[in-house]
This record gives C-alpha cells, sequence and structure tokens, in this order.
C-alpha cells in the first residue's frame, strides 16, 4: 500500500463530515480541485472507493464510513499527541467532539463540562441526540447515552451504572387526579411518553430479573424530547418515567414527587462511549473522572431529602 499523506486524511474526514469537496474546501481554505485530488490520491492510496460521485451529489461508499472512524482517530491522536507535548503534566489538554443526552446534557452535562473547561484546556464540541444507533457514523469522538449500545465494539466507560427510572408527577397533578398507591392505576393516569427513533416508549418496565414486570400505557402527549417529557410533567400534565439524573433536582425542588419509590424501576445506566481505543487520551480520562464525581453528588443531594 502507497503511503498516506497527513494532509489527504484531514481533507478526506472534512469531506464526509461536509457530504461535499467544496464544502471541505472552504473549511480548510483550499480549492476544491485540491480537495478532490486529495481524496483521490487517497483513494489509489488505499485501493478503494471512499465516495460515489454524481454530477448533482457525492455520497460517502460503505469502506468510506468505516474508514473515516479511523481517520477521525489517526488525526485526533495526533492532535492530542501535539497537545501533550505542550501541557504540563498536570494538567489536560486536547480537543473532544461530544453527542449528549437531551435532558441531562442541556440542564446538567452542559455546565459540568464548562466546569471543567475552566480548570482544563480542552477544545469541546458539542451536540445534543438521544440515540444509541450507529455511532461510528457520527461525527463525534465520545458520546453519553442512557442504556447499554448493542454494538459491542464500541468502548464503554461507566458514569453511573446504579441509575434507574422512576415514576414521576407534579404536586398539582396529584392534587387534581389523586394519589398513586399501584403500578395498575396507571391505566388510568395520562403518561407522557418518550419517543426514540419514531417509536413512542408505552412499555414501562419494572424490578428486574425473575421479578420484573411492565405495564403498558397511553396518554395525550409524545416527544422525542427527553426535556419536553419532563416539562411537561412539572406543568401538571401528567405522569412521566424518567431518569433519576434527569429529575434529581425537580425532587429535591418538589417540583416533582417520586411516585411508588418502593418499587425499582427499570435500570437506565449512564455511560460515555469511545468509537476507538486511540481516542482514550488523558483528556478524555480526565472528563470521565470528573462527570462520573458529579453525577454521584447529584443523585446524593436528592437521596438526602
Amino acid at each position: 500500500m502507497k503511503p498516506v499523506r497527513f494532509e489527504d486524511l484531514e481533507i478526506f474526514v472534512q469531506a464526509v463530515n461536509a457530504r461535499s469537496f467544496s464544502g471541505a474546501a472552504r473549511l480548510l481554505g483550499i480549492s476544491p480541485v485540491v480537495a478532490s485530488n486529495a481524496v483521490k490520491r487517497l483513494e489509489d492510496a488505499l485501493g478503494a472507493r471512499l465516495f460515489e460521485r454524481t454530477t448533482r451529489s457525492l455520497r460517502v461508499t460503505e469502506n468510506g464510513v468505516k474508514y473515516a472512524v479511523h481517520a477521525q482517530a489517526a488525526l485526533r491522536a495526533m492532535k492530542d499527541g501535539e497537545a501533550l507535548m505542550s501541557a504540563s503534566t498536570e494538567s489536560f489538554s486536547g480537543s473532544l467532539r461530544l453527542s449528549l443526552p437531551s435532558d441531562l446534557g442541556r440542564n446538567h452535562l452542559l455546565g459540568w463540562i464548562e466546569q471543567h473547561l475552566a480548570e482544563h484546556r480542552l477544545d469541546i464540541d458539542i451536540s445534543i441526540c438521544d440515540t444509541l444507533s450507529d455511532l461510528h457514523a457520527q461525527p463525534v469522538d465520545l458520546t453519553i447515552r442512557y442504556g447499554v449500545a448493542k454494538d459491542s465494539s464500541l468502548i464503554r466507560l461507566p458514569l453511573a451504572l446504579d441509575n434507574r427510572r422512576i415514576l414521576c408527577a407534579s404536586p398539582a397533578y396529584l392534587e387534581k387526579h389523586g394519589p398513586m398507591t399501584r403500578l395498575e392505576q396507571l391505566a388510568q393516569h395520562n403518561c407522557l411518553r418518550f419517543k426514540l427513533n419514531g417509536i413512542a416508549h408505552s412499555r414501562w418496565n419494572f424490578g428486574s430479573g425473575a421479578d420484573s414486570i411492565f405495564m403498558v400505557v397511553d396518554g395525550n402527549r409524545v416527544s422525542d424530547d427527553a426535556e419536553l417529557v419532563r416539562r411537561w410533567a412539572i406543568d401538571g400534565l401528567g405522569i412521566a418515567c424518567k431518569s433519576q439524573l434527569d429529575v434529581a433536582a425537580d425532587l429535591q425542588a418538589g417540583r416533582l414527587i417520586h411516585l411508588l419509590p418502593e418499587v425499582m424501576g427499570e435500570a437506565a445506566p449512564l455511560s460515555m462511549y469511545v468509537v476507538h481505543r486511540s481516542l482514550l487520551t488523558p483528556a478524555v480520562h480526565g472528563l470521565v473522572r470528573y462527570l462520573k464525581e458529579c453525577c454521584h453528588r447529584h443523585m446524593s443531594a436528592q437521596e438526602k431529602t
């Protein structure tokens, strides 16, 4: 195989993200012809087609998607290596592209990450998303999600493994509709449902192992934004089944009430997923340690009330 140029890798990755040579060229300050030639040179070196080209569109091939993961990792490793050479041994530096879950991401993780940025030299690019599918195809280095990814090739770094979903509602809703004493009463209530990948989460699970049960619920509000579901619950519009991390502050402030606390909710472990081992830099490990501490403090504060 012919040697691969570092600058060709950078142009290729930008073209994948921009879905066009002209877009990559604008980002890098070069001409579209130079960008096109660089990708062609990379394809010749690899002996594989990375893009399908037509007069109107540019589509990444299956080989291109696979190679982009490793190309991004190589570029990130180079940048982090350069940063480490110039950083002191007592600080973390580098750049990270993170994808965060909607509710916890907007209301807590973003603030915690900003606090971390104040102490360490980290450049962070953040996107908000709840899906766990096809993380390799997303232009991110690290993904924080609830649940367990089906892709066994992803590296999982636990943040809050003991987190669970709980039933909750506002004091105003309970005053109007009465208290809940049994799970079976969910059928009589307006249940606020979260939608993921176009499918409403209408089966609410409780317990674990042989003791696990589920309730099929219904209601007049569904959203693919987890934060909106929580806001509906706070506004007294129904009962929500939310991650305890998402609603810990609301429970502590009395905006929401934990229903049937004696019933164990479905496990909702929070983890950071890494697509490639080369991304496990000191910057990443430092961020993981910090976020684990934040999650623990966040949960502990609510449990003391």
